[in-house]
């Protein structure tokens, strides 16, 4: 049986998804974009600020269906300019410091919002 997850700690879906999806001891967590939850502003002045509030996003719902980063076993980055790839990854290290999750990154033509980073992930506890 699946369980969504639906938290204040993280932006509200602006479409019919749910931040998260637990079956079992699997945790689906949507892609997240640079928006604080609380302000709904766009933290995006710099890929680092924007990497580090999609990252911040993330772990508040992970901690919600009851894991961490650490469960974290696969990411999906989509960059709206691969050139921020080295900047972004520099934050993404710091929030998977052992045992970094399975990864890939793509330059993509557009986000929503017109955001510059995009994450989602599975998590397994």
């Amino acid at each position: 049986m699946k369980q969504a997850i639906h938290i204040e700690g993280a932006p509200k879906p602006i479409a019919p998804y749910s931040q998260a999806i637990k079956v079992g001891n699997l945790v689906f967590v949507s892609g997240q974009i640079p928006i604080n939850p609380y302000t709904r502003e766009f933290n995006m002045d710099t890929i680092e600020i924007a990497t580090r509030q999609v990252l911040d996003n993330i772990t508040a719902i992970l901690k919600e269906a009851g894991a961490t980063m650490d469960n974290v076993v696969k990411c999906q980055v989509f960059l709206k300019d691969m050139n921020d790839f080295a900047a972004m990854n520099a934050v993404y290290g710091e929030y998977f410091k052992e045992t970094p999750p399975a990864r890939e990154c793509v330059q993509v033509a557009k986000l929503p919002s017109d955001v510059n980073v995009e994450i989602s992930c599975i998590a397994a506890i």
